[in-house]
């Protein structure tokens, strides 16, 4: 059976961890995984669109299509999955139109009405959605990563000299802007303290010297092997709940120790005392920092506990025969509700008038 993946892009994080990691496993079903980057141009797109219609289920991974544009994927898929990541009903966590948008509210649910069955990335992603639809038709995937490709860092520096690490997308930069006051008094208790920041762009933070590290897929791994430290911060919102922790399972399968705030997957990744020190106020932070840099033999300790719940919990050896397992389902109709994606009406009915869509 064919299996045909509308994504954001062919390189595209999400596309590389929660879908085209599984290939393997669903080749083993019999099921033979095709790509499409989701591309604008309106010719390109509904030749795209029809190309469903060649498969025997359709992925559609993140994207809130023009109504108009989901109702012919609706018609042409024979199946369709809807792969969610992220809290996309509502804009991101640093818009300044604020996070409420009824045009992305209307989207997403009249994607989640479309299709055969939905996959998320984490519980709160579940329940948001089955709020809008039998919840039979939402499976909880976490994003997963193959920690065998990871080398484990070593640990042997201490103090200041310990190397703090934040890996991410230029779009999550503001997330790190905003943790530079608890960087900042880190740097105050171990003067000379550095970050390396592996991301194709590199902002200042002051107080902490930054050490600009490209960042590539090839490379991504060996680099966060060469930290000691990995850092995440989110904004306590319904954005960050939606994320599915992908930077905390990278340190943590590099066995780096993680200091981060209590907020959305954080909570659950980050076993405060065990895979690393949850920490909300800059002193807090500065003291979790402070304390991991001083002893290396605490930071492989938490890094190795790290590593295994990633291998135990979060690995694509668990993960993938489930997906496939999942997707075979969905494409012989045997669906948990055993419920069809439905045809959609004008508009949700909870929505202003729809003037424009999300492209």
């Amino acid at each position: 059976m064919k299996v045909l993946a509308l994504v954001e892009g062919l390189n595209h994080v999400c596309y590389r961890y929660r879908i085209e990691a599984f290939a393997w496993a669903m080749r083993e079903r019999g099921l033979l995984l095709e790509a499409a980057p989701l591309e604008h141009g309106l010719l390109h797109r509904l030749a795209l669109l029809r190309r469903g219609l060649r498969a025997d289920v359709v992925i559609l991974q993140r994207k809130l299509l023009p109504l108009w544009q989901l109702r012919l994927l609706r018609h042409h898929a024979k199946r369709l999955i809807y792969d969610v990541d992220d809290s996309l009903f509502q804009r991101d966590s640093y818009s300044h139109k604020g996070p409420d948008s009824w045009v992305r509210l209307a989207s997403f649910w009249a994607t989640l009405q479309a299709a055969d069955a939905v996959s998320v990335g984490n519980e709160y992603l579940k329940q948001r959605a089955g709020g809008y639809i039998d919840a039979d038709r939402v499976r909880v995937m976490p994003t997963c990563l193959e920690p065998r490709t990871y080398r484990v860092a070593r640990h042997e520096r201490v103090g200041a000299e310990a190397k703090l690490i934040w890996i991410g997308q230029q779009s999550t930069l503001p997330s790190l802007e905003r943790v530079g006051p608890h960087l900042e008094a880190a740097a105050g208790r171990l003067p000379g303290l550095r970050l390396a920041v592996v991301c194709d762009t590199h902002p200042e933070v002051p107080g902490v010297r930054v050490v600009p590290r490209p960042w590539s897929k090839e490379t991504e791994a060996d680099e966060l092997a060469q930290g000691d430290i990995g850092i995440n911060w989110l904004p306590d919102d319904a954005w960050s709940r939606g994320k599915c922790g992908l930077k905390v399972l990278q340190y943590m399968a590099a066995g780096l120790p993680v200091v981060a705030n209590p907020v959305g997957m954080n909570r659950e990744m980050v076993i405060d005392g065990r895979t690393g020190l949850l920490a909300s106020t800059p002193a807090e932070w500065a003291e979790a920092i402070r304390r991991l840099a001083d002893d290396p033999r605490l930071r492989r300790e938490m890094g190795a506990r790290g590593r295994q719940l990633v291998e135990e919990r979060f690995s694509v050896d668990r993960w993938a025969p489930r997906f496939a397992r999942f997707v075979d389902e969905v494409a012989r109709g045997r669906t948990a509700s055993g419920q069809r994606g439905s045809n959609l009406p004008e508009r949700a009915p909870f929505a202003k008038p729809m003037r424009r869509a999300v492209a």
